[in-house]
């Protein structure tokens, strides 16, 4: 049997090839992350008479640079093994003493491979993986929307800092509307009670009008906001007003995409960004670890720290269950009763939220694992 280590890297790739004995049959080569490249690698196969039956290749995940080469090769028929670079730690402080390069990591892989002590991981089925991938693009567009917020609130702060008492929600619809077209106090100055008063009960649907509009106006005539440079201030309020409606559109279309995949599932779970496909876990804890979960106790020799950390995982999993766990803990009868007995002990907040996330995290596997709907059984008595 022969072993194949690939180090992934954005332009060029580094491979080394061992035999059953651990030994290197040649120098390492660089390939282009190309269907050229790939082809140098077959070519070099080939030159060795290996063939795909007695060949194992592996590789670490990096970043999404390995995804071109796994599935090349995975397409002419070769066995492809796709490993986390935590696993491949071990192996590089045995070899520590060598210089660091990629030939030198090239061939810790095919090593890993030889020794068979790593835990794969699979590409999922087509629509996992694209609700995946919609699911993190959905992520990052969420988080637009937050420093679009952001910048919106730092510039009212500056130029209008009265304003975040005048409305329960800075970026509700009525008050949107008013930034759109009145960014300013001097804007709002410029307006007629009337006429405010006729676009705040339009906006609203009846909810404010004139008292609204002569509240807005006063603020207004009174406010501390800067004096200068007012209409740069207010340009950039409403692009970014505009900015922020056209991504939360995006977002709005994009649920729709995500709620579609779902469907097609057949799960009985909702979204959660970067969960993947269960099957590659076989125990709940190791999808608690994969989230990152799982708690770390520092220690020493006799020294343990007291403080506990979250390990490293996914963080697309982890934040997802870490928002669905802060809402459950208040809403779902039997993590809420968790939460709460967990505060009663004179646990913190987010350490319960912790607490109630790796709960949720079995209860998630049980589910996805099982392939059946979460039931709510009450206890006898309660």
């Amino acid at each position: 049997m022969f072993y194949c280590g690939i180090d992934i890297a954005k332009y060029k790739h580094e491979a080394t090839v061992i035999d059953g004995s651990g030994k290197a049959l040649l120098d390492s080569i660089s390939f282009d992350n190309s269907k050229e490249g790939c082809e140098k690698l077959l070519a070099l196969f080939e030159r060795l008479s290996i063939s795909k039956e007695d060949l194992l290749i592996g590789m670490e995940a990096t970043g999404h640079y390995w995804l071109s080469v796994h599935g090349y090769l995975l397409e002419q028929g070769f066995e492809v093994k796709v490993i986390n670079p935590i696993q491949s730690e071990a192996f590089r402080k045995m070899y520590i003493r060598q210089a660091k390069n990629d030939s030198r990591d090239s061939f810790i892989i095919a090593q890993i491979m030889r020794f068979g002590q790593f835990s794969a991981t699979n590409l999922s089925e087509e629509t996992i993986v694209a609700m995946r991938q919609l699911s993190r693009y959905r992520l990052a567009l969420v988080d637009s929307c937050g420093d679009c917020k952001r910048r919106v609130i730092a510039l009212l702060d500056q130029v209008f800092p009265e304003y975040d008492s005048l409305f329960s929600d800075t970026f509700g619809v009525t008050s949107r509307e008013v930034l759109s077209k009145y960014p300013t106090p001097e804007a709002l100055l410029t307006v007629s009670t009337g006429k405010l008063s006729d676009l705040l009960t339009k906006a609203s649907r009846g909810r404010f009008g004139t008292e609204k509009a002569e509240q807005l106006k006063a603020a207004a005539s009174s406010s501390f906001g800067v004096s200068f440079a007012k209409d740069a201030f207010a340009f950039q309020i409403r692009q970014l007003i505009e900015q922020l409606e056209f991504l939360e559109g995006q977002v709005e279309e994009l649920e729709e995409q995500i709620s579609s995949l779902l469907k097609q599932t057949g799960s009985y779970i909702s979204t959660i960004p970067g969960i993947g496909d269960i099957h590659r876990f076989d125990a709940p804890n190791k999808l608690v670890a994969f989230a990152g979960l799982d708690v770390k106790v520092s220690q020493s020799g006799e020294f343990t720290g007291t403080r506990q950390k979250i390990s490293r995982g996914s963080p697309y999993l982890r934040r997802a269950i870490w928002l669905a766990a802060s809402r459950a803990a208040f809403c779902d009868p039997i993590l809420s009763a968790y939460y709460q007995s967990l505060r009663a002990r004179g646990k913190h907040h987010l350490t319960a939220i912790g607490a109630v996330s790796r709960k949720l995290c079995n209860t998630i596997y049980t589910i996805l694992k099982e392939d059946r709907p979460w039931q709510f059984v009450p206890q006898k008595g309660k």
